[in-house]
């Protein structure tokens, strides 16, 4: 996966939102189905919408921060996709190869955290900006 661009990952993640949407066409026409449908659609949509808003990002601490939603919602993905297939909603082949794309989305999201991560520490403490949510509770100085 290393020779994979921006460009490439952003067509992979798009695909992957609409493969969700095709399978989610075959789920029970129950309140299970559309609940667990709804929740799949939602997650698998904002894996690939948060990515290309990465390309928006205002600063490194924002595109880690951009970054880390991404790898929140790939692998809330690969929860219901499997919770699809272990109840039994759909256990076509088609499910396990959505399975196993969120999973692959997901440690490739979390290298590219951890890599991001790694490098932002490293800069001078007087570099850094405070990501947003990070904030210190009053009376406690950020580590």
């Amino acid at each position: 996966m290393k020779n994979m661009t921006r460009e490439l990952l952003e067509q992979r993640t798009k695909q992957f939102h609409i493969d969700v949407i095709r399978l989610c066409r075959n789920l029970p026409r129950d309140a299970a189905g559309y609940e667990t449908a709804k929740q799949v659609i939602r997650s698998a949509g904002s894996v690939g919408a948060n990515y290309r808003a990465t390309r928006r990002a205002k600063s490194d601490d924002d595109f880690l921060y951009k970054m880390e939603v991404v790898l929140e919602e790939a692998d809330e993905s690969h929860y219901w996709l499997q919770v699809i297939y272990e109840c039994g909603m759909d256990q076509s082949p088609e499910t396990l190869r959505l399975i196993g794309e969120a999973n692959e989305l997901t440690a490739i999201f979390a290298a590219v955290c951890k890599t991001k991560s790694e490098k932002l520490e490293k800069r001078p403490k007087s570099a850094r900006i405070k990501r947003p949510g990070k904030t210190p509770p009053p009376g406690k100085s950020e580590i």
